[in-house]
């Protein structure tokens, strides 16, 4: 049952998060993102085999949390009219949307909590466990990827807001092991001491926004 209603939340969580990159690189000039296809929200034109398909499988089966991304949209930061920070803008746009997805599911739970006379306590116990999922999921996806190291979303706003020289030493040393420092952080477990503090934090701050 699980698996079945969270997996279409992550899903759509992950495809709003891509097209939000696309969608922004579009509205600045890059249409690179709308030329491959991939400026749509069609699901199969961002699955991934590692990150939408086997990823989630594994966490369903070891009964961890349901996580997962989609195959990155193309975008050309030489097509935007300020490279460098425009695609800082443009990597923000993914985890931004995230955010708004999670203040979305807060204010739907809100609504379900207001409103649960009107629906049977197996159905309120449903939407009341997808817009709790849905405000995790987002909230994580959008602190994860905000990690300030390369090839993370994270890494190409901190390279926006860097000096020149500064973002050029750290596209240069940092960005050329940037995936191998990420998984280091995963296999270590570290990763849950960045990330963890702040998505409870957003959490907790979306709560009280909404009294949930």
């Amino acid at each position: 049952m699980d698996i079945v209603v969270l997996l279409p939340v992550l899903f759509f969580s992950i495809i709003l998060h891509e097209f939000a990159h696309g969608w922004l690189a579009y509205r600045m000039g890059d249409d690179t993102a709308y030329l491959s296809g991939r400026l749509t929200l069609n699901p199969i034109s961002h699955i991934d085999p590692v990150g939408t398909l086997a990823v989630p499988a594994i966490c369903w089966l070891f009964g961890w949390p349901m996580f997962g991304w989609a195959k990155p949209v193309p975008v050309n930061p030489m097509r935007l009219p300020s490279p460098r920070k425009d695609m800082g803008k443009v990597a923000f746009g993914g985890p931004a949307v995230n955010l708004l997805l999670a203040v979305l599911c807060a204010f739907l739970l809100k609504m379900a909590l207001v409103f649960h006379a009107h629906v049977s306590q197996q159905t309120l116990t449903a939407f009341i466990h997808i817009f709790q999922y849905g405000i995790f999921i987002n909230v994580f996806l959008a602190v994860f990827n905000l990690i300030p190291i390369p090839p993370l979303d994270g890494g190409r706003v901190l390279t926006a807001l860097l000096p020149v020289q500064k973002a050029v030493w750290y596209e240069h040393f940092i960005g050329r092991y940037g995936m191998w420092i990420v998984i280091g952080l995963i296999l270590t477990g570290v990763v849950k001491y960045i990330i963890f503090p702040p998505t409870f934090l957003l959490i907790s701050a979306i709560g009280k926004l909404f009294g949930i």
